[in-house]
């Protein structure tokens, strides 16, 4: 199987995505094993990388990892839409808004088995949560071009994303600049929840084994 993550962005030089990503590379779960590939957060670059590496390793089944700031626990994404609407730059200083896909469809359903995963989670003990929007970021575009392409080059491979929090150390970063640059009121910060490194690694490795029992 093929899991994705991204690499820093927004001033930040860390991703957990990246980090469960590379942590996980060459692991074996249920039997499958991961490859792993880390992403440019680059709109000029997105849906040719992704379609590259599912040409290249022709998974079973892809799931991409990405950072979503101030979410408290694993968020399972539902949903593709076929938009970017950049609130911030890319990693190539560019901001991108319009259709993905000018002849695409408005959305694609992600063809992971989402409510299950959640489910396992919860179950395992992690804090999850489904969701129906990916935004209209990187995170969003790599999920509707993944999902895109197997539709239409390899449709019996299952393909969708999940959303990480923030690291510890991410928090404190902040929490450090704020207090030196004297900008906002700490309790003007609705974004600073965050999960250790070993308990996403851990959630995601669970996600991954529902994904592929699932499969079979």
């Amino acid at each position: 199987m093929l899991l994705t993550g991204f690499e820093g962005y927004g001033g930040r030089s860390d991703n957990p995505s990246a980090m469960v990503a590379e942590a996980l590379a060459g692991t074996t779960i249920a039997g499958e094993k991961i490859v792993a590939e880390v992403l440019p957060v680059t709109m000029r670059d997105i849906r040719a990388n992704i379609e590259s590496l599912i040409d290249r390793y022709q998974p079973r089944l892809v799931v991409c990892l990405g950072l979503a700031p101030g979410e408290p626990m694993i968020r399972i994404e539902k949903i593709a839409v076929n938009q970017a609407d950049f609130q911030i730059s890319d990693n190539d200083g560019e901001v991108s808004r319009g259709p993905l896909l000018e002849d695409g469809p408005a959305a694609f359903e992600v063809t992971l088995p989402v409510h299950s995963i959640n489910e396992d989670l919860l179950a395992a003990g992690f804090p999850a949560r489904v969701s129906y929007t990916a935004g209209a970021f990187l995170c969003n575009a790599v999920s509707y071009y993944a999902l895109s392409y197997c539709a239409h080059h390899y449709p019996q491979t299952a393909a969708g994303f999940i959303h990480l929090p923030y690291l510890p150390s991410q928090v404190r970063d902040a929490i450090v600049g704020m207090q030196t640059g004297k900008s906002i009121e700490l309790e003007q910060r609705s974004d600073l929840a965050s999960m250790a490194f070993d308990i996403q690694k851990d959630a995601i490795t669970t996600a991954v084994r529902t994904c592929i029992t699932a499969l079979r």
